[in-house]
């Protein structure tokens, strides 16, 4: 975190040893000058930023400043403690940032977010620990959000970087250092102190509270830069504080903006940043060894404070009237500096786990070895299983799960990657795995409590993922030493792409294994050959849409120009009213952000022409797409109707609430006064959806947990994982392991059903979070940031009710949660509820779709329908039942009915296969018994050396034709015998040639074909003793019987 524009982020900063030989692991600043800008908000660059809102916390005076008097300079620390593990556990290391900061410091500890951002569709993973104050940053943060209250923050943020345009995952296990998962050590100020508190701080952290020897710390400031950023002077104010820290200016290190100039993108906040540097070896001067390329493996980056102070704009920087602090220190460098480590992996923090992983899989003990000397690859595949055990457990442990696409892909990946190289290097069996999940709870649980209450949760989905790897790793493994002894002996060493391809899409090999199997024999693979077939798939399954759609997409540009032109946020008190039609003024209009033609950004006034528009006014009735629920559509126009625009779209940003959508006449200006007219017809159908998930959310849990539950809840079970809600249907989706039943889901539906019934009355009232946060039974979303105060919805208890008695146990057979969407005010609107589907997504999240009112009602009259289908077909028997039996199957799905019902009507449907299935039996057996009968006697008739053709019907069945070929062989050796036999819709026909025939030139399995080819053709095999086919129509039955009596005339 807190990389200058052209380097690695202190994401990237913080996993940086290296060994200078494979016996000695070492620090370098490996991959610090990435091309182009590089920043821990890899979802942000490149696109406009912007700072915080405009109401702001004042700066006050930080309360610490006496403490730096004599903590730097020549003779100023105090005495450098031992440095060792049993000094400086993790723990420790940990604890003493957080504290030092929020005790001394006067942050707020804001703990860290879910590395899965639920909220942020950009990141596939948290990467840097300001991802969560994003919103802040980019000017997007809700006036009512706690992030929008924050003026100082700490904490030990979890970080993932595998995937996406960050992503060390195929470089795990080769070096020391990378990792996919880490933790970054923060503090931040939101427009609270600046430069001369942030390197007050830093200093005294590192040298007073973590000991280390000011001698060995230099720093680094922004010395200047005409090219990279034109008109900003060196940064002489911090150097002029780090002088008066008591450095010496000879550790006070001037760089150009490649180094000490951070940017957000290509606007927006940004400004130079100072870097603390770390002399593993001391005694010297190591100045110039500072920043080197390609970096001196002891001379460490450890810390960087970024100063926000300027504004970029396309005109050029401005400076910020609140400038902030953002900084970054990776928690796993610093431990091995104090633990005096010069690996991460050989700290406490991975060495728990290693110990683990040899009990686990039996393998010789962890040596530190890597390249050409790690001769087994034994030490790689220890560094693999602990990385990428960590990087599952947290975030499975945070929600995600592995599948098929985006994160839960990467992750499918990493745990692919592990279990190879488990199995491969270390001579773990199958099931592995999962096993390690208990030691990385115990090393890191007491501060992550998360992972602690979601361990079986990780467990169970692992197992899952590993047993389903473990049925292809063994087929892959086959397929790809084929092909690579192929290709080698073609004289080629590349693995062309489709065999990539193949390998991934059919056996489950993620590219990274292929090419982790073709390094160890000196092959390559074909990348480029490989994304082509992806590529060629995607087009062929999607097809390519997207292309021309405009960019709508409120960031901190859009979002500083408002504030800039002093336009308020959106009134949207009006979205909870029903059947108004206000009128609003235009406050601002929005063509789109620049990357077509029509997309000129803000503009006094539109037309048709400009296509797609979107309008900020100044109060809204619409409610905007937010917690699972579709935006509002509908239209405003002018009060002589000369103007006119169709509303397709409804987006929030940071209180702006924009409307998006088409112009059908006239010119739209600012200052225009349109009225709103909502399409609430279409609302009144999304609501009893809206409403009826939240009776079904507390259903669920009170099914299958048997109400509220702390410990199975913490451990995600029926944690709400998204949901959707429209004008059609609603979508549930919630942490379980397993289906829901038959008689789970008719429980739930009847629950849901009975306070329908009841006509519950729903509430919903303003509360502050910790208030609120108090009700018994409260349902909430992991990972959500609610606004304080937060609205409260409560079905069939009133806000006095609640606020009452919030602990009453009594809550726990009601709905209670936190939702800002729109609802019925009472249950019975929602007049039915039926659960359409229940399925699952991946590993540990099943889905529950439902209906309600009118669709709700088609799908029980289809299941009535079909009832009363059923009645008839169990009143048949014989042939008849057979008969309409198959007709009702197929009409089966032709009907739209309830899961539940459709559930119990199939199950009515197999116990008619069943009967149909026993009558069929004893039809066979009594077929098969007089077919025999007549070939025994067809057998003594026919006398010797005969060549038989007869008709004898049993069905199209192997078995009974295979007795009775033996029936007539035993009683007539010499005799071959060629049946035809018809079935219900085709025939079969089966032959047997005796050996002497056969001697003469009688082939069985031409006499059969000769048959088969008069009926018009079908399916024949067989040997020239023994052979049959079959026919599937019954019209050439007659042909095929002549045929076979002629080709043996």
């Amino acid at each position: 975190r807190g990389a200058p524009c052209s380097r690695a982020t202190q994401s990237e900063l913080q996993l940086c040893p290296v060994p200078s030989s494979p016996r000695s692991p070492v620090f370098t600043r490996h991959a610090m000058r990435p091309a182009g800008l590089v920043c821990s908000l890899v979802m942000i660059a490149r696109c406009s930023t912007a700072f915080r809102p405009a109401t702001s916390v004042l700066r006050r005076p930080i309360r610490t400043r006496a403490l730096f008097a004599n903590s730097a300079g020549r003779g100023g620390a105090t005495a450098t403690p031992t440095m060792s593990t049993e000094e400086w556990p993790m723990a420790k290391v940990r604890k003493t940032f957080v504290e030092y900061f929020e005790d001394k410091c006067d942050h707020k500890f804001y703990p860290s977010a879910p590395v899965v951002p639920f909220d942020d569709p950009t990141l596939l993973f948290a990467n840097a620990g300001m991802n969560q104050f994003k919103p802040i940053f980019l000017g997007q943060a809700d006036p009512a959000s706690p992030l929008a209250a924050l003026n100082r923050a700490c904490n030990s943020q979890k970080c993932i970087r595998a995937g996406g345009k960050h992503n060390d995952l195929d470089d795990v296990g080769k070096d020391v250092y990378h990792h996919t998962y880490f933790e970054m050590l923060g503090n931040w100020s939101f427009g609270d102190y600046f430069k001369e508190e942030a390197c007050k701080m830093a200093w005294e952290c590192l040298t007073v509270k973590y000991g280390l020897d000011p001698e060995r710390l230099y720093v680094t400031y922004f010395g200047g830069d005409e090219v990279k950023a034109p008109g900003v002077p060196s940064d002489e104010e911090c150097k002029q504080i780090w002088l008066s820290l008591g450095l010496p200016e000879s550790r006070i290190l001037p760089f150009d903006a490649g180094d000490n100039f951070w940017e957000m993108g290509d606007v927006g906040p940004c400004g130079p940043c100072t870097e603390i540097h770390y002399d593993r070896i001391g005694g010297r001067d190591a100045a110039h060894l500072v920043n080197i390329e390609p970096g001196d493996p002891d001379v460490i980056e450890i810390w960087n404070n970024v100063f926000m102070q300027f504004n970029r704009s396309p005109t050029g920087l401005v400076p910020l009237d609140e400038p902030s602090i953002d900084t970054g220190m990776g928690f796993e460098r610093l431990t091995s500096i104090m633990q005096n480590k010069r690996s991460n992996y050989d700290t406490d923090v991975f060495t728990p786990l290693f110990a683990a992983i040899q009990e686990v899989t039996g393998a010789e003990p962890y040596t530190g070895l890597v390249g050409e000397e790690d001769t087994t690859t034994k030490d790689m595949a220890y560094r693999v299983v602990a990385d990428h055990i960590r990087t599952l457990t947290y975030s499975i442990s945070d929600g995600a799960r592995p599948d098929n696409n985006g994160r839960g892909y990467v992750l499918r990946r990493i745990l692919r990657r592990a279990v190879y190289f488990g199995s491969q290097f270390l001579g773990a069996k199958p099931g592995f795995f999962n096993k390690l999940v208990p030691s990385v709870v115990a090393t890191y649980g007491d501060f992550f409590e998360e992972i602690k209450a979601n361990e079986q949760v990780v467990i169970n989905v692992l197992k899952e993922e590993e047993a389903q790897f473990n049925k292809t790793i063994d087929k892959g493994l086959k397929v790809f030493k084929k092909k690579a002894a192929e290709l080698k002996k073609a004289g080629s060493t590349v693995v062309p792409g489709a065999d990539c391809f193949f390998l991934s899409g059919s056996l489950g090999f993620p590219l990274d294994l292929t090419e982790i199997m073709a390094e160890q024999i000196g092959m390559t693979v074909d990348k480029e050959g490989y994304e082509a077939e992806l590529k060629k798939e995607a087009d062929k399954n999607t097809g390519k849409g997207g292309e021309g759609q405009k960019d709508m997409l409120f960031q901190s540009k859009e979002t500083v120009w408002l504030g800039n032109e002093n336009i308020a946020v959106t009134n949207q008190a009006g979205k909870y009213t029903t059947g108004a039609q206000p009128e609003a003024t235009v406050l601002a209009i929005f063509t789109g952000r620049g990357a077509l033609p029509s997309e000129k950004g803000f503009q006094p006034s539109a037309t048709a022409e400009d296509e797609v528009v979107g309008f900020i006014l100044d109060s809204t009735p619409f409610y905007p797409e937010a917690g699972g629920q579709v935006p509002d559509v509908g239209t405003l126009t002018s009060a002589d109707g000369s103007k006119a625009v169709s509303v397709s779209d409804v987006q929030v940003y940071a209180g702006y609430v924009l409307h998006i959508g088409t112009i059908n006449d006239g010119s739209v200006a600012v200052g225009d006064v349109l009225t709103c007219a909502v399409d609430y017809d279409r609302r009144e159908k999304i609501a009893p959806n809206h409403t009826m998930t939240h009776v079904l959310n507390y259903a669920l849990r009170k099914v299958l947990l048997g109400g509220p539950n702390d410990e199975e809840e913490k451990k995600g079970k029926i944690s709400q994982k998204g949901s959707h809600v429209d004008e059609n249907r609603l979508r549930f989706d919630f942490g379980w392991d397993k289906p829901v039943s038959t008689e789970q889901m008719a429980e739930v539906e009847r629950l849901v059903n009975e306070q329908i019934s009841s006509n519950l009355q729903v509430y919903d009232y303003q509360a502050p979070l910790a208030e609120a946060m108090e009700i018994y039974g409260l349902r909430a979303v992991f990972g959500e940031n609610y606004p304080d105060p937060v609205r409260v919805v409560s079905v069939g208890i009133s806000e006095e009710q609640l606020k009452a008695n919030p602990k009453s146990e009594d809550w726990a057979n009601y709905s209670v949660e936190f939702c800002g969407g729109t609802h019925v005010q009472a249950l019975g609107v929602g007049e039915v509820f039926v659960i359409t589907e229940e399925t699952g997504t991946a590993a540990g999240v099943r889905r529950i779709s439902g209906v309600t009112r009118e669709k709700a009602r088609e799908c029980n009259a289809d299941a009535d329908k079909f009832a009363t289908r059923l009645d008839g077909l169990e009143a048949l028997e014989g042939p008849a039942l057979a008969a309409e039996l198959k007709v009702v199957k197929n009409e089966l799905n032709s009907y739209t009915m309830g899961a539940v019902r459709k559930a119990e009507l199939v199950a009515r449907l197999d116990v008619t296969a069943a009967k149909v299935l026993a009558w069929q039996k004893e039809q066979t057996k009594a077929k098969a018994g007089a077919a025999s009968a007549t070939v025994k006697e067809l057998a003594k008739s026919c006398g010797d050396a005969a060549k038989v053709v007869a008709r004898i019907d049993f069905g199209v069945d192997g078995k009974t034709s295979s007795k009775l070929m033996k029936d007539f062989g035993k009683a007539n050796k010499t005799s071959s015998l060629l049946i035809i036999s018809a079935g219900d819709e085709g025939f079969g026909i089966y032959c047997n040639a005796a050996k002497a025939h056969m001697e003469g030139g009688l082939d069985a399995l031409q006499w059969v074909q000769a048959a088969v080819e008069a009926a018009g053709g079908g399916k024949s095999g067989g040997r020239p003793n023994n052979a049959n086919g079959q026919v599937a129509s019954l019209a050439g039955i007659d042909a095929a019987e002549a045929a076979a009596k002629a080709f043996v005339a």
